[in-house]
């Protein structure tokens, strides 16, 4: 009788259900249309997918997406607070403390990165990248006793693990233990003997050490294998500056400036070699230029000339 009544007046005999049924169409039409966009780099359709999604069904999978995307797209505040939100639905599950720490690192806020971090481990102990993690927080706050401490936890679990690997050697370098900082490098070199940043921390050491030699060889073998790691550039052009090489060090920026015309700090190091070579009007057109690509320098600039006694007038170059 309830089908022919439903039947004969137009109108579904559980209005309720009918209604439920359309939301979980809709809330899979919007989930995956966001997931395909997502894959297709349409973030911002992404988003508005997820988000229609999420009204009609609190999804943790669809929050997850949503959240990567907000993480793609360097909306950090809106994406910290939505893992926060998934850690209520599950308040177990690890990879959301580890994503919530990534992303309070890059927001800077190391003491939440390491709250998070914690809870990870108190999940899963034997998570070598929450000790990781773990240790890069107490990095961010300056803490390099812990900081080795569970970047050592983090090699023991994981023996290969070369991101934690490099931030213990340069942990260890900061406080000049440098037989065991290279120990850590040498163990990156034996697994990739072209690691750009073990070799140029390896080459940081050498200086520290008074091995130019050495120091320069590392820094000229990384921008050899790679002619886009600034790093190599500055960390070259600086040593050659203070053994009072000038015009190799103006050289070197130059080639680096054509490889890159936006490079500020090669700006900034080349017009310091030029001062110091007696070229004040190349210096100064090193300085302008920096200057525009980084106005935030020149209002950090500014306030140093405000505060000098009598308005001295301080070089931009330290000089």
């Amino acid at each position: 009788m309830g089908f022919f009544k439903s039947f004969f007046s137009g109108k579904p005999e559980n209005p309720e259900a009918e209604k439920q049924k359309n939301d979980q169409k809709n809330f899979e039409i919007f989930k995956y249309d966001g997931m395909r966009a997502q894959r297709m780099g349409r973030t911002d359709y992404a988003i508005k997918c997820f988000t229609e999604a999420l009204k009609l069904q609190d999804d943790f999978e669809t929050m997850s997406y949503l959240a990567q995307v907000y993480i793609q797209t360097n909306q950090l505040e809106e994406a910290r607070r939505l893992l926060e939100t998934m850690i209520q639905h599950e308040a177990n599950h690890t990879a959301t403390y580890l994503t919530l720490a990534n992303v309070c690192y890059m927001l800077e806020d190391y003491p939440a990165m390491a709250e998070a971090a914690q809870k990870a481990i108190s999940i899963e102990e034997g998570n070598a990248m929450a000790h990781y993690l773990l240790g890069k927080a107490n990095n961010g706050q300056g803490d390099d006793l812990m900081c080795i401490a569970h970047l050592t936890k983090a090699i023991v679990l994981k023996d290969d693990f070369t991101e934690a690997r490099l931030m213990r050697a340069e942990a260890l370098a900061k406080m000049h233990q440098y037989k065991e900082a290279m120990e850590d490098i040498e163990a990156i070199l034996t697994q990739n003997d072209e690691d750009e940043s073990a070799l140029l921390l390896r080459g940081k050491i050498k200086e520290a050490n008074g091995d130019a030699d050495g120091a320069e060889a590392d820094y000229t073998h990384v921008t050899e294998l790679n002619p886009f790691n600034e790093q190599g550039f500055l960390y070259l052009g600086q040593l050659y500056i203070g053994q009072k090489k000038l015009t190799e060090a103006i050289a070197l920026f130059d080639e680096a400036i054509d490889l890159n015309p936006n490079f500020v700090q090669a700006y900034h190091e080349r017009g310091r070699a030029k001062l110091l070579n007696g070229d004040k009007e190349g210096a100064t057109e090193d300085m302008k230029k920096e200057l525009e690509l980084n106005p935030k320098e020149s209002e950090a600039f500014n306030g140093q000339y405000n505060n000098q006694p009598g308005g001295r007038q301080t070089d931009i170059l330290g000089l």
